[in-house]
C-alpha cells in the first residue's frame, strides 16, 4: 500500500515539476502524521507553506517557479517577468518569481500580482507550469519594457509558435483600459512578418523617422526572403553585417538572391549598421532618391 501510494506521489510531482501540495498529498490519502514522517526522512522536503519537493528540494528554475506557483494556491499563474521566461522571451531568470493571483495571497519570497478578472483564456499550461498566455504576459509586462526591448520581444513573440497578432488583438480588446494595451496596438495592426533583429527594427524605425515608406519586412521575392521590400518602387534592401557574412556559403547565398531578384526588374541597396547607426540623415537622402527614381521609370 505505501509503495503504490509513493508512486502515486511521484507521478503527481512528475506533472508539477517535482512539487506536490499538502492539500494533494490529503487527496491521495496521506495524513497529517503520514506527510510529516516522510518530511522528517527526506522523502518530502518543504519549500513553501503547503508545498513540498518530492525526493529532493527543487534545483532548477524550472522547479522553483513551478512551486511558487503551488503556493500562491487555485487560480494562480506565473506571470510577468517571469512568465517572459518561461516562455523563452528573455534568456534569465530572476528572483524573485512573479506570480498572478485571482485574489490577493501574500507569500514569502513571492511576488504576487492580483488580476481578479484573468480569464480562463489568459492561462495556459507550458513545462507543466501554470503562466499567463503569451498575449497577457506581453500586455502585463509592456509598460516596464523600453520601446526598444519591447519591440524586440514582441517580435520574437511573434516568431515563436507561441503567439500571434490577433491572439494580441485579443488581449487589447478585452483589457481596453489596460496600460500595455495602447504600447500593444502598433503591433496588432502590422501586415508584413515580424522582424529577426534589433537591426530590422532599427531600419524600421529610420524609416519612420525620416518619412520614407514603410516596407515589407522579410517577405519572399523570386523564392528568397529578403530583409525588406520597396514594392511600389521595385527596391530590395539588404541589411548587411559582418556577422552574417563570415562564411564562403551565405556570400555566395546573396549573391545568388542578388541575381535572381535584378533578373526580376528589382535592384537591391545594401545598407550596413554604421551608416545606418553613424550617418543616418545622408543614407536616407540617397534612399529616398533611388525610390523616386524608380517609380518615376
Amino acid at each position: 500500500m505505501g509503495a503504490t501510494l509513493d508512486d502515486a506521489i511521484a507521478a503527481l510531482s512528475r506533472r508539477q515539476q517535482g512539487n506536490v501540495t499538502h492539500e494533494q498529498l490529503i487527496a491521495l490519502g496521506l495524513g497529517r502524521a503520514a506527510i510529516g514522517y516522510r518530511a522528517r526522512h527526506g522523502r518530502l522536503y518543504r519549500i513553501h507553506v503547503g508545498v513540498y519537493g518530492v525526493g529532493r528540494p527543487p534545483v532548477t528554475p524550472l522547479e522553483r517557479a513551478a512551486a511558487a506557483v503551488l503556493a500562491c494556491g487555485t487560480g494562480a499563474a506565473l506571470g510577468d517577468e517571469s512568465g517572459l521566461t518561461l516562455w523563452g522571451w528573455t534568456d534569465r531568470w530572476r528572483t524573485p518569481f512573479h506570480v498572478i493571483v485571482p485574489k490577493l495571497r501574500r507569500r514569502p519570497g513571492i511576488v504576487v500580482h492580483v488580476a481578479p478578472g484573468l480569464a480562463r483564456a489568459d492561462v495556459r499550461r507550458h513545462h507543466g507550469i501554470p503562466v499567463a498566455s503569451p498575449a497577457r504576459t506581453l500586455l502585463d509586462c509592456a509598460p516596464g519594457l523600453a520601446p526598444r526591448r519591447l519591440t524586440r520581444i514582441v517580435n520574437d513573440a511573434l516568431r515563436s509558435p507561441f503567439l500571434t497578432r490577433s491572439q494580441l488583438a485579443d488581449v487589447c480588446r478585452r483589457y481596453p483600459r489596460h496600460p500595455g494595451a495602447k504600447l500593444l496596438s502598433r503591433f496588432v495592426s502590422g501586415t508584413g512578418a515580424p522582424t529577426r533583429s534589433e537591426f530590422e527594427d532599427r531600419f524600421l524605425t529610420f524609416c519612420e523617422q525620416f518619412g520614407l515608406p514603410s516596407p515589407k519586412v522579410n517577405t519572399v521575392v523570386c523564392g528568397h526572403e529578403v530583409d525588406a521590400l520597396f514594392d511600389d518602387a521595385g527596391v530590395i534592401v539588404e541589411l548587411d553585417g559582418w556577422d552574417f557574412h563570415q562564411s564562403r556559403d551565405s556570400f555566395e547565398r546573396d549573391r545568388r538572391r542578388d541575381a535572381d531578384t535584378l533578373a526580376a526588374g528589382l535592384a537591391t541597396i545594401r545598407i550596413t549598421w554604421e551608416r545606418l547607426a553613424g550617418k543616418p540623415a545622408p543614407e536616407a537622402k540617397r534612399l529616398r532618391a533611388i525610390l523616386t527614381q524608380r517609380r518615376v521609370a
